[in-house]
């Protein structure tokens, strides 16, 4: 494993860092999907143009085809200069494209990876269904083979951006009779097509980002399918192994900066003198440095290999949970102001709302540490 870092890698994390200051948005990006999307888009668009899109994208394709290491460092860069989160961009830019690079065809990657990178089209995720939130093997959306097409039928829900979405990566079974992994196919859909209709779903913070997809004979060619038909389970591992993995290091700064003004606050409120408080921020203090770690061993295994393991569990779980406690700390030490919160605002308890998703989204905790307990330590299987 090697965690340090070059002179040509140190000389690029300060280009990083000077751009990020000269060009970071100054306005807040808007908090519903709807309202954001042109946001999003102009800021990814102005990314792209100035050679910041896809760092470690080939170049064919319109990204700049440097290493993963100076990926991660760009997106350290980028959350210390607080750069707004790339939104309605976020599947297809942390997972969509990557597991379009490791497995589409060469057709496919060229229509779709510079319209990703350009913020021209955004992604949505197609996985969780009714019954099957994070258990992707039972999934019950099919997809029917007729002459050169799929002709597919169900649901999905928890969708994010599905309303604002040009295209989806979805997984819908393809072999009839198949069960749980077998029978999957990972597939490329037009969500403007007949047949897709999206019901919104307002979260419990106010914002609306997630929606339920209904399928009625949605007709999907089957030049569409990524890996071929019923390799979808193994396509579908590596998308998760992105989200799961470099997809969260902005988050990570984040939580390492917010345990520094979290230590500044309770200093100057006297609340660092309660022994509970202090221990607990000691603790999260310890366990940012511990998680950096963590993602720097993954990241060198990576490199090693070629694709993301059953190691990002690690990373993704202990982040979610980690974000939880800081978000909880926040509101503790805010008082009795904290009553002032009105519904909708993008506050605190807004954040500490939000939050209540990160151990549900893209793998609940149990389905985490199920991952961790089997691949990686040998258990016997949960079910």
């Amino acid at each position: 494993m090697d965690t340090g870092f070059s002179p040509a890698e140190q000389q690029f994390r300060a280009e990083c860092r000077e751009w990020l200051a000269a060009h970071v948005p100054k306005e807040r990006r808007p908090m519903h999907a709807a309202d954001a999307i042109g946001f999003d888009k102009a800021w990814q668009r102005q990314l792209f143009d100035a050679g910041w899109a896809g760092i470690n994208w080939p170049g064919a394709y319109g990204g700049r085809g440097l290493s993963l290491v100076e990926q991660v460092i760009w997106l350290e860069e980028y959350a210390r200069a607080d750069a707004p989160w790339i939104g309605a961009n976020f599947v297809g830019i942390n997972h969509g494209g990557p597991t379009l690079i490791l497995n589409a065809s060469e057709d496919q990657k060229a229509f779709h990876l510079p319209r990703i990178l350009k913020g021209e089209a955004i992604w949505c995720q197609g996985f969780s269904e009714p019954g099957a939130g994070s258990d992707l093997a039972g999934i019950r959306s099919r997809g029917r083979v007729e002459g050169d097409e799929l002709v597919v039928n169900g649901s999905k829900i928890w969708t994010s951006f599905a309303h604002v979405a040009d295209w989806q990566e979805l997984v819908i079974r393809t072999e009839e009779g198949s069960e749980r992994h077998r029978g999957l196919s990972w597939v490329i859909c037009d969500m403007h097509a007949p047949g897709i209709s999206i019901r919104p779903i307002a979260k419990m913070s106010g914002q609306v980002e997630f929606a339920q997809v209904f399928y009625d004979d949605v007709r999907i060619p089957l030049a569409n399918v990524v890996g071929g038909l019923g390799n979808g389970w193994k396509v579908a591992m590596s998308t998760l192994g992105f989200e799961r993995g470099t997809g969260f290091i902005a988050d990570q700064v984040k939580q390492a900066r917010e345990v520094e003004e979290l230590l500044e606050r309770a200093r100057a409120s006297g609340a660092i003198r309660d022994d509970r408080i202090a221990g607990e921020l000691a603790r999260m203090r310890a366990e940012v440095a511990a998680l950096r770690a963590m993602t720097y061993r993954n990241i060198s295994e990576v490199v090693r290999t070629g694709q993301p393991g059953a190691e990002a569990s690690v990373i993704r779980l202990f982040s979610a949970e980690l974000g939880q406690r800081l978000e909880r700390m926040a509101l503790l030490l805010e008082g009795e102001a904290i009553l002032d919160f009105r519904y909708g605002d993008d506050s605190l308890v807004t954040d500490y709302l939000r939050g209540f998703a990160a151990t549900i989204a893209g793998g609940t905790a149990q389905i985490q540490r199920d991952i961790i307990g089997e691949r990686l330590l040998g258990l016997p299987k949960s079910r």
